[in-house]
């Protein structure tokens, strides 16, 4: 188990009420927030990623916009998209994560 798995765990057992409350905020705001489908929702959440510059966060969603259907392609364009506003090297790092995600 890596570093970030035991961290995620020891908060979810030290904070069980306060991590099931913010699990069901984000379940509400998927289901309840607004018209966007899964797949928008996906997309949008990859590019706020990308230019957070936090990889496992990044990973962690572009796992879960290939669950939701959207495709290599689909979450590349989204990363080209983010050159002009955050910088080139940024979408290039990001870039480098879905390549690492998609060829593991």
């Amino acid at each position: 188990m890596n570093k970030i798995q035991e961290n995620f765990n020891y908060f979810v057992e030290k904070h069980e009420a306060i991590y099931k409350a913010y699990a069901e905020y984000g379940k509400l705001i998927h289901e309840k927030g607004g018209p966007l489908d899964p797949k928008m929702c996906a997309l949008i959440k990859i590019a706020v990623s990308s230019v957070g510059e936090n990889e496992y966060v990044l990973e962690t969603h572009i796992k879960k916009a290939v669950e939701c259907g959207c495709t290599r392609d689909e979450i590349e364009h989204v990363m080209l998209l983010t050159a002009p506003s955050v910088g080139f090297p940024n979408m290039m790092s990001s870039l480098m994560v879905l390549r690492k995600v998609m060829e593991a």
